[in-house]
């Protein structure tokens, strides 16, 4: 399989996915979307898109000029039935690109924090799976569904967490691809978020406190790996 990677920072990159797609002998290209000078594949050598986060919002096109030309090309991925899978940001321009609004949610949500998972999650992996505690979020914005979408997890701050569209495409706002590499990474490249007050901000010693909920986490990407892109 040939997967293709939007990337929109350089410290927001693949973490755990990049083990897992070596292991499993794909191969990956990556769009650098902050490079001056970037192009899009020829979807005709794509079979999966992986669409990364980025502390930018899917509305700021007149700040960051690439967002209207990636919101085309995910929406002609998935029109022409690429499988697609976006993280964070990359869930809200999935979002985004199929017409759904995508909005500063009330509360930002910031560290590791407990989410509720519907039954329709495991009827949708093929699988029932073992549950992380808590997730990596790191977002202040949330959005509607696009058309035909079920949203299978929730948190007390935000509804909607984790969609599915038919059998390939899926946007999860959480960071289950986490590292303690890529933790490291966005603590320090958006720490000014975290100085910010809110009630689910968490302190940068408590984010950096869970050693225990990695192996939780990417066990779980890693199944969703295996739905999409092994499938």
């Amino acid at each position: 399989m040939h997967v293709h990677v939007l990337q929109h920072v350089p410290f927001e990159g693949l973490g755990y996915i990049t083990g897992w797609l070596n292991a499993h002998w794909h191969k990956v290209s990556v769009t650098p979307l902050w490079e001056e000078r970037f192009s899009f594949p020829s979807l005709d050598d794509v079979d999966v898109l992986i669409i990364m986060g980025g502390p930018m919002g899917v509305y700021e096109e007149n700040l960051y000029s690439w967002l209207k030309p990636e919101k085309q090309f995910i929406r002609d991925a998935i029109n022409s039935n690429k499988k697609v899978l976006g993280i964070c940001l990359g869930a809200q321009l999935i979002a985004a690109a199929l017409g759904a609004p995508v909005y500063p949610n009330p509360e930002k949500e910031i560290g590791w924090w407990p989410v509720n998972t519907s039954s329709t999650f495991s009827a949708w992996l093929g699988k029932d799976i073992l549950l992380p505690d808590k997730v990596f979020h790191w977002h202040g914005d949330t959005f509607d569904l696009p058309d035909g979408a079920v949203n299978h997890i929730s948190s007390v701050v935000c509804k909607n967490q984790l969609f599915t569209i038919g059998e390939n495409i899926a946007g999860i706002q959480f960071h289950l691809e986490v590292t303690p590499q890529t933790m490291q990474a966005m603590l320090t490249h958006c720490a000014g978020e975290l100085s910010k007050s809110g009630m689910y901000i968490q302190s940068p010693a408590t984010i950096a406190d869970a050693s225990d909920n990695f192996e939780q986490s990417n066990r779980l990407m890693s199944t969703i790996l295996e739905k999409l892109v092994d499938a």
